[in-house]
């Protein structure tokens, strides 16, 4: 069995494209868009619930429901041919992959490869290794797809090299680091002394222990530090993975450390980078983190979001934002919540304030120890908690099933000293609210108004994604709790994006 090793130790484009241009070609009544469409409860009691991209069922992840897109492949063999069968695979069994991970991905529910792991499975898997640059939204199977050649690639014949770290990979934030854990651990359970090590912040007062694991999964700056003080051995790795790389690679502070880390590897090692976005700039960065690699992109003009609903709520000023907050409490335990602010002190504040009034909710900041902040995200994915206060640390790549409403307590916005416009941050918007409405369930965006710094910057996003966000009225709190019932209870929201 799998065991985690306890070591305390963009731009325009994807996903900006799946919500301001939905396809209005299809008719609803199509048998597919039916499918795509289908609650994941249905799908489970159906017994054809596939796995997810992201968290596994065992953490409460969502069902990936795989709507339809073209994979455009680039290989940097320029003489070969990407449209070669050979560069396509239909059935897992057909890779040629240890069958113990064949159960594996039956455990997970994977029945056949998504569009993305058609094209990309048999360019990871290839031998000698070659680097892969994959753009891949959420739920279309990217995780498994880097995770099923990771395993591929592990010797696990000795004791020795079931302790050796064989493959690393990277993410941004430690949350996304143990969902990764995840989903290797469902993947991996049947291949025997399969070990995983944890590389994170640690809490302040843990002593941390010697990475003896075959894989390591992590974020860079601490990577970088047990690497340098030996407690990690990186001379026996193969594969480097980025996930989430665009915001790796872009992000001031995380960039700089993937670069240190790339410069302790082997020279040697098969180089992996996924996101949802590349903006240019950081694609010609990506090409020389990852040289003469194979590239796989989405042609995405025709995907939709059919699940996101987004509102704004005009408040008079910071104090009447914390009362509609209070006020919408009742709506947040519909499903589960997550309530984005700008600073650690903000959620500070918002959890002292609501808990005094009685108020269940937990919060989650990069301020909080280590393992507080996965004691917080399991409660969360339990349903224990069904309000979670948050910074932009779960903006990105977070798979929790039962997420129906973002808060944009605070808009977010690109940090620009002395310029004198605030300018919106249109991709983390997106991320944000992509926690809900996940992969065919519906969920609601409402985004908090009370200046008019934050009344234009409400504009510039509409603006930049050619789409209305609709005002509620809190002067009749029964109209607001009716819009938001009505559309968590429906089977697809009726949001307007782009029509």
């Amino acid at each position: 069995m799998a065991s985690e090793q306890a070591s305390e130790a963009p731009a325009a484009g994807s996903l900006a494209d799946r919500i301001s241009k939905p396809d209005e070609t299809q008719p609803e009544t199509k048998p597919e868009a039916q499918s795509e469409a289908q609650p994941a409860e249905d799908a489970e009691k159906s017994g054809e619930a596939d796995q997810t991209d992201g968290a596994p069922a065992e953490l409460g992840g969502s069902d990936l429901q795989e709507p339809d897109y073209t994979v455009e492949v680039k290989l940097s063999d320029l003489q070969a041919d990407p449209n070669n069968p050979l560069f396509s695979v239909k059935n897992f069994e057909d890779l040629g992959i240890d069958p113990r991970i064949l159960k594996g991905l039956s455990a997970m529910n994977f029945r056949k490869p998504s569009k993305i792991q058609e094209r990309a499975l048999p360019l990871l898997l290839s031998n000698p290794p070659k680097n892969l640059v994959g753009q891949s939204q959420s739920g279309t199977g990217k995780t498994a797809a880097f995770v099923l050649n990771i395993l591929s690639r592990l010797d696990l014949t000795s004791e020795k090299a079931q302790k050796t770290p064989q493959a690393l990979i990277l993410a941004p934030t430690r949350e996304l680091a143990r969902q990764i854990v995840g989903v290797i651990q469902v993947m991996g359970q049947f291949l025997e002394n399969l070990i995983i090590g944890t590389a994170v912040p640690a809490d302040s007062d843990s002593r941390p222990r010697k990475l003896e694991c075959s894989v390591v999964v992590g974020t860079p700056g601490t990577v970088m530090d047990m690497i340098k003080k030996r407690i990690m051995v990186a001379s026996g790795l193969k594969v480097l993975v980025l996930d989430e790389a665009d915001n790796m690679l872009d992000q001031q502070g995380l960039g700089d450390q993937c670069i240190r880390v790339k410069g302790l590897l082997p020279r040697t090692i098969q180089v992996v980078l996924f996101s949802a976005t590349f903006p240019e700039h950081v694609h010609q960065y990506a090409s020389k983190f990852a040289p003469d690699a194979n590239e796989i992109t989405l042609q995405h003009e025709e995907l939709t979001v059919e699940g996101i609903k987004q509102l704004y709520l005009d408040c008079s000023d910071d104090e009447d934002k914390y009362r509609n907050l209070v006020q919408l409490y009742g709506l947040l335990t519909v499903g589960s919540s997550i309530i984005f602010v700008k600073t650690r002190a903000s959620a500070q504040e918002i959890e002292k304030r609501m808990v005094a009034e009685g108020h269940t909710v937990a919060s989650l900041t990069g301020g909080i120890e280590g393992s507080q902040r996965d004691a917080v995200i399991d409660q969360f994915r339990a349903g224990q908690a069904k309000v979670l206060i948050t910074t932009n640390v779960l903006a990105r790549g977070i798979d929790v099933s039962t997420v129906s409403m973002v808060i944009n307590y605070d808009i977010p916005e690109i940090h620009q000293p002395g310029r004198r416009e605030r300018q919106a941050d249109f991709q983390t918007y997106l991320h944000r609210i992509g926690r809900t409405g996940r992969f065919g369930r519906v969920g609601v965006s409402i985004s908090f108004v009370s200046s008019r710094d934050e009344w234009n910057m409400l504009n510039q996003i509409q603006q930049y994604f050619n789409t209305t966000i609709q005002r509620i009225d809190t002067k009749d709190w029964d109209e607001v709790e009716d819009i938001i019932k009505k559309t968590i209870k429906t089977t697809r929201a009726q949001g307007t994006f782009g029509r």
